[in-house]
């Protein structure tokens, strides 16, 4: 009987080590792959529409934090505007698409992805001149992108709130990329050195 309770036991033992170590990895999963796993399990959403909610709340939530980073870190006071306004933007926008989402039972991540973050990460290590440069071309290779998300969604997505969310946000994004655009360009002349070169 006590050899009995004893394998009982270290089988029960067993169970909770290996139900921690999945709860672990859980929570270590990329909170963008969470939201889209509880979306595909849920059948009134519409698994394209699910998506696009996903990636842009991600994508908004990656522009609120790198532009409080920008705030703190950027020395050029037009990039702390443009962060400012990266701020405000995109955490507006974000709030009307947590509503949308909640309206029509779609799970948005809480917190960027790992792919965001990581970018965060690396650009917390910059400072000064590097930092207001890799800054600024992170914003408009950011923006190509979640433009071009946007776009495809205006289009595509069924889901009517979705549909007016993203075509009411696209001018504000392509304003965005437009100012990154030319604070990048006024920062990052072309190097003159090697045109003088090239001329006798």
């Amino acid at each position: 009987m006590k050899t009995l309770q004893f394998f009982l036991v270290l089988i029960l033992f067993a169970i909770g080590v290996a139900a921690c170590n999945n709860t672990n990895r859980r929570t270590a999963d990329d909170s963008v792959e969470q939201a889209q796993d509880v979306n595909d399990t849920t059948a009134m959403v519409n698994e394209k529409d699910a998506d696009f909610a996903v990636k842009a709340a991600d994508a908004g939530l990656a522009e609120v934090e790198l532009g409080k980073l920008a705030q703190e870190k950027a020395t050029d006071q037009r990039i702390k505007d443009f962060a400012q306004m990266m701020v405000n933007d995109h955490q507006k926008a974000n709030d009307e698409l947590m509503a949308i989402a909640t309206r029509h039972n779609i799970t948005l991540p809480p917190v960027a992805s790992e792919d965001h973050v990581e970018k965060q990460r690396k650009l917390r290590e910059k400072s000064g001149a590097e930092f207001d440069k890799d800054y600024m071309d992170l914003m408009v290779k950011d923006h190509d992108k979640v433009i071009s998300l946007f776009e495809d969604a205006a289009s595509d997505v069924q889901n009517s709130d979705l549909k007016a969310f993203a075509s009411k946000t696209l001018p504000a994004l392509k304003k965005h990329h437009e100012a990154a655009k030319a604070i990048r360009d006024s920062i990052s002349p072309m190097d003159t050195t090697t045109v003088q070169r090239v001329l006798p």
